[in-house]
């Protein structure tokens, strides 16, 4: 989805640990996670980049450890202004959860930026002001490597900056690989109109227009990969970023991987660093506390009031590469399909004689369809036909993936 989202759930997962260490002074001892002191502290994500696009920006609010997630802040008024007294307004958008800009901009160089925010219940809170960091244009590559014995394909991140200004880097990736169902049939069972039972009889009938046989599944970097050239002679990047075993099943058919990378600055990095130090488990409940993580937005009201996340201003360098496993593997035998597709049942549909498996039948037919579906006729018709069935994400891809194709793939 959208790149402002990348790592909500790591965010959030370490303001709920950190205000519940911090609000018990120590986590050493066996403690049942429930919340008995709690503030509700805004939480901001924001990232204004250098693409020309309706930017975007996240507010939730801290939320309890027995909770499900945070809430999107509402009716707040949101907007940033540049140091040429542009203003840029956002607002909410009901779909994705985030504040969206009214008209696409970009960050530009020579330009410092301020995020400024109103919460509906009439608190003022700003960023400082922030600059755009250096363009740095990435490369990606796979590459067969082997590791810990197992070979496989290593997607590999190059960069140089010659003038050694960008240093501080901040990477996160989506992959999307597609899924071809290997026993899909153009048919599907209904029960026959004409029997309404007990004893019940089924149509094989096209399946209609929906597609079911090829998908596309989604999966986004949940960690927060940094950085830091600091100290070297160059700055060059040679990151291996993703290393997939030759024997996964998202390389069974065709695979894409989009990488971005920002370019921080020293203060962004450190906010990041932090937070990806804070967000280990070891760190959280250790017996000495790291203390709330400030970023830069501060209130205008009331400088002890608390507030989360980082106005951040970066340039972003984004690459995209697909290849399908010839491409990369060319005498290796293929990966398995995501599901054992050897498990098929087959079913009498019969009601009483033995091994009668008739409401089974009627309960795959007419039910959700979640572990198996059709996939053909045998002995005949009628009342004691043998129907086989094929576990669902053989005969079914929309079981575990979507059939909406993504407007970037590319065959």
């Amino acid at each position: 989805m959208k790149s402002i989202v990348q790592h909500s759930n790591l965010l959030y997962k370490t303001v709920a640990l950190m205000l519940f260490c911090l609000s018990i002074g120590s986590c050493t001892e066996q403690y049942v996670f429930q919340t008995n002191t709690f503030e509700s502290i805004p939480v901001v994500q924001a990232n204004i980049t250098n693409e020309l696009k309706k930017q975007e920006i996240k507010i939730t609010r801290s939320y309890r450890l027995e909770e499900y997630g945070p809430t999107p802040e509402k009716g707040a008024s949101v907007y940033v202004t540049d140091s040429d007294s542009n203003t840029y307004e956002f607002e909410f958008e009901d779909f994705s959860g985030l504040y969206v800009s009214k008209n696409p901009f970009q960050a530009i160089t020579g330009k410092s930026y301020q995020l400024n925010i109103t919460t509906n219940d009439g608190k003022s809170y700003s960023s400082a002001t922030e600059t755009l960091t250096p363009v740095n244009q990435i490369n990606v590559e796979p590459k067969i490597e082997t590791i810990d014995g197992e070979k496989g394909v290593q997607i590999v991140v190059t960069s140089q900056d010659p003038s050694s200004k960008s240093q501080f880097y901040r990477f996160e990736y989506a992959e999307t690989y597609k899924i071809i169902s290997p026993d899909w049939k153009p048919n599907k069972l209904t029960p026959d109109p004409s029997n309404p039972g007990p004893n019940y009889t089924y149509l094989t009938v096209p399946r209609g227009n929906s597609e079911s046989r090829v998908c596309y599944t989604t999966r986004k970097s949940d960690d927060i990969i940094l950085v830091s050239n600091v100290g070297l002679s160059e700055d060059k990047i040679n990151l291996p970023i993703r290393f997939i075993d030759i024997k996964d099943p998202i390389l069974y058919e065709r695979y894409s991987i989009v990488v971005r990378e920002y370019v921080q600055n020293l203060t962004s990095y450190t906010y990041y660093k932090t937070l990806k130090s804070l967000s280990t488990s070891a760190s959280l409940l250790s017996q000495i506390q790291p203390g709330f993580n400030y970023g830069n937005l501060k209130s205008n009201g009331n400088p002890d009031e608390k507030i989360i996340g980082y106005f951040e201003v970066s340039s972003v360098s984004t690459k995209r590469i697909f290849f399908n496993f010839r491409d990369i593997f060319i005498d290796d035998p293929y990966p398995s399909f995501i599901a054992d597709c050897s498990q098929k049942i087959e079913l009498p549909n019969c009601f009483t004689e033995k091994f009668c498996r008739g409401p089974q039948i009627y309960s795959i037919v007419t039910g959700s369809g979640r572990e198996y579906v059709y996939f053909a006729t045998l002995s005949g018709g009628g009342d004691y036909a043998n129907y086989v069935f094929t576990p669902a994400p053989c005969g079914d891809c929309t079981k575990i993936s979507s059939n909406i194709k993504p407007l970037f793939w590319i065959d």
